[in-house]
């Protein structure tokens, strides 16, 4: 386990979840922990039920609790994946959106646990890098029209071709 892993919060699907995400992304599931037999949770796990999933994504250590239904995920927190090219945004862009995910503005997606993910092109990253205010203008201009992003367009607007 990371010195520090995000933990996401679920209503009964954490292990789903960890499945899931293992399969889009690689990865593995480390460890499931179950609340105890005769354990009364507050969030009304009977025992034996998964309590939490400690699973890995690129290295990165993550946790997905069974909690309850108290809290729900929200924009505020999302987890942004680096895609070198299209097909790597188009295939994790399909995996995330299947099943009753869904797109969102500027490269993002809901997946079907509710939990968002930004899906940037590691070609927009230089671009950020690079300084010019102009091209990064047009740029993000180009990539407010878009759902799923295409690299090619915004690399167009960036360069300033159609502009």
């Amino acid at each position: 386990m990371s010195k520090i892993s995000p933990c996401l919060w679920f209503d009964g699907q954490a292990e789903a979840a960890a499945n899931f995400y293992v399969s889009v992304f690689g990865g593995s599931v480390d460890m499931v922990s179950h609340y105890p037999e005769g354990h009364d949770s507050p969030a009304r796990f009977e025992g034996g039920a998964v309590l939490l999933v400690e699973f890995t994504l690129f290295g990165q250590s993550y946790q997905a609790l069974n909690g309850g239904p108290e809290f729900k995920f929200t924009e505020a927190v999302s987890l942004s994946v680096a895609c070198r090219d299209q097909a790597e945004l188009n295939r994790y862009f399909d995996a995330l959106t299947a099943d009753g995910g869904a797109p969102v503005e500027c490269g993002w997606v809901r997946d079907r646990f509710g939990f968002s993910w930004q899906l940037v092109p590691e070609a927009m990253i230089a671009w950020y890098k690079s300084g010019d205010k102009p091209a990064i203008a047009r740029m993000m201009q180009k990539m407010m029209t878009m759902q799923k992003l295409d690299i090619a367009a915004l690399q167009a607007a960036f360069d300033g071709d159609g502009a």
